[in-house]
């Protein structure tokens, strides 16, 4: 098969939690560690940070990365979901899989993933996996998928975890509160293994504490010890809270050698060093376009409060969701002074424009509805004057397709 092939075969054939949502989610890992079994438990084959949590888990990620890699160390990194292209979900010091790995891995284990129906995140965490052991990595960041206790990442065994934020986002897997959900991903916390926890909330505090305690695993607070003086290219204020877990995290690697030089020249080259795409990304200056993945309420809270700060004549906001949100208590958010682009991300999920519209309309946001992605974006640049600002998010999947 050729690398597009190969995709479409992954794509297509088995579910998908981007494209399906609940029907692609098998709550267990029976599959992924039978999987692995099959490929000789590569996840046992390399050092990893285990990274979860509701927001800011892919920019922390992206930082421990990107500080690793200055401390000259070959550094894996896996996250999801990607952007353009598949290959963003698995790189080694900022250089993704080649198109050649996929497509031997796949043809290789085809027979195993179709018999056993393994899904699409399954089979994509075993051939990450495989890939930073057949590279000898010194060190992995792995970042969970969905929740943490049931995802399919959860078989490696970390020398640091990573859980960065609480929020009410997918509930009808992790549960509709934020005890419920801090249960499912404490569940990457392991015996004597340290954790950290980038944004102390009062509703999970004690859950934290008490699963940490159990396990005999240190526990660290990083908003209650806050690192000064660092400083990141990630734009957006919001990055302060996911560099406090980030430096506690690095601080608590007992086997690595990484300097405060490290520390401070990883955090200000994470775009460079790793090639993350759509958090508070500039796309052009006048006017001035941002896209940003936030897609949950805590996420777009942040970021919202970050477009406020802009200087700006009028604000244009493209703006569209997947059915599995809860729309409607994001929409208050919103500012309503702001001329609305309403678009439909082009996946099965996307959310119906129409009832976006009338929602947005209930809210008090009055704007224009767009078959797609491209013509919404199309028509903000169009209406925006120089001295205006286009705001592009609601989801990772509109950001995909203006990026």
């Amino acid at each position: 098969m050729t690398y597009k092939e190969t995709l479409d075969w992954m794509f297509v054939q088995l579910p998908m939690y981007q494209q399906k949502g609940a029907a692609a989610m098998n709550a267990k890992l029976d599959n992924i560690l039978h999987f692995a079994a099959v490929l000789d438990n590569p996840e046992k084959q390399f050092k990893s940070i285990h990274v979860a949590g509701t927001n800011g888990k892919g920019s922390s990620s992206h930082m421990l990365a990107s500080i690793l890699q200055e401390a000259g160390y070959k550094v894996g990194l896996y996250t999801s979901p990607h952007l353009k292209d598949f290959r963003e979900r698995i790189k080694i010091n900022g250089q993704v899989v080649s198109e050649e790995f996929v497509i031997d891995f796949i043809e290789q284990h085809r027979p195993f993933l179709e018999y056993h129906k393994l899904s699409f995140f399954e089979m994509t965490v075993g051939m990450a996996f495989q890939y930073f052991a057949q590279e000898q990595v010194d060190i992995a960041v792995i970042e969970v998928g969905l929740g943490g206790r049931l995802d399919s990442t959860n078989i490696i065994a970390p020398e640091v975890s990573l859980i960065t934020n609480i929020g009410l986002d997918h509930t009808q897997f992790l549960g509709n509160t934020l005890e419920k959900i801090a249960m499912e991903k404490a569940g990457i916390i392991k015996p004597k293994v340290p954790v950290i926890i980038s944004e102390t909330q009062p509703e999970t505090k004690m859950i934290f504490n008490l699963i940490a305690h159990q396990f005999k695993s240190d526990i660290v607070f990083a908003d209650e010890h806050p690192t000064e003086g660092y400083k990141t290219d990630l734009l957006g204020d919001y990055q302060n809270k996911n560099m406090n877990g980030v430096v506690a995290t690095i601080k608590q690697l007992k086997s690595f050698t990484i300097s405060e030089q490290n520390i401070t020249d990883g955090l200000k080259k994470v775009v460079s060093n790793t090639g993350l795409l759509g958090r508070w990304q500039i796309l052009q200056q006048s006017p001035l376009v941002v896209c940003d993945t936030a897609h949950n309420k805590e996420g777009l809270q942040l970021v919202l409060k970050q477009v406020q700060k802009q200087s700006y004549d009028q604000l244009h906001i493209v703006l569209g969701f997947v059915n599995d949100k809860d729309v409607k208590s994001v929409l208050p958010l919103f500012p309503k002074n702001a001329a609305y682009y309403f678009v439909r991300p082009g996946i099965p999920r996307g959310m119906d424009v129409y009832s976006l519209w009338e929602m947005a309309q209930e809210q008090g946001l009055t704007g224009e509805k767009y078959g797609s992605v491209q013509k919404g974006f199309e028509a903000a640049l169009d209406n925006a004057q120089s001295s205006d600002m286009v705001y592009v998010g609601g989801s990772t999947f509109v950001v995909a397709e203006v990026v």
